[in-house]
């Protein structure tokens, strides 16, 4: 694949699980936020890669919400979607579902943007 016209529909979004243990809790025994913000940028990173097959860095991070607490065994899916393309920048959402280890239980537990820009080797933005 060339280029992003010759990309699948499922290039536009990334999905990953990951586990909440014991040790990706804050003091008060949910999951730490900068533990979560790691796990949101790397899906948004996977996402703007796959999509443009291009170096791609985080520009900008913005309206991250904590909408539900998150604890310890629970199974996250992790969705990042492309939103909008520019010129340079690249724009994805981030949307976090909690699903209960030993239940059916599932709901969405945060949520953030994400810009992402390409660029060179000597990482000058560069046109997508």
């Amino acid at each position: 694949m060339d280029n992003k016209g010759d990309n699948p529909d499922n290039f536009f979004q990334t999905q990953q699980f990951r586990v909440v243990f014991p040790k990706h809790l804050n003091s008060i025994g949910t999951f730490f936020g900068g533990e979560a913000m790691q796990w949101l940028d790397e899906v948004a990173f996977i996402t703007a890669t796959r999509y443009t097959r291009q170096r791609m860095i985080t520009v900008k991070i913005s309206n991250i919400r904590f909408l539900k607490p998150i604890f310890p065994n629970t199974i996250l899916e992790i969705v990042g979607k492309i939103v909008k393309t520019g010129n340079v920048k690249l724009f994805i959402g981030v949307e976090v579902y909690s699903e209960d280890m030993f239940s059916c239980r599932r709901e969405k537990s945060i949520e953030a943007d994400f810009v992402f820009a390409a660029c060179n080797d000597e990482l000058s933005p560069i046109p997508l």
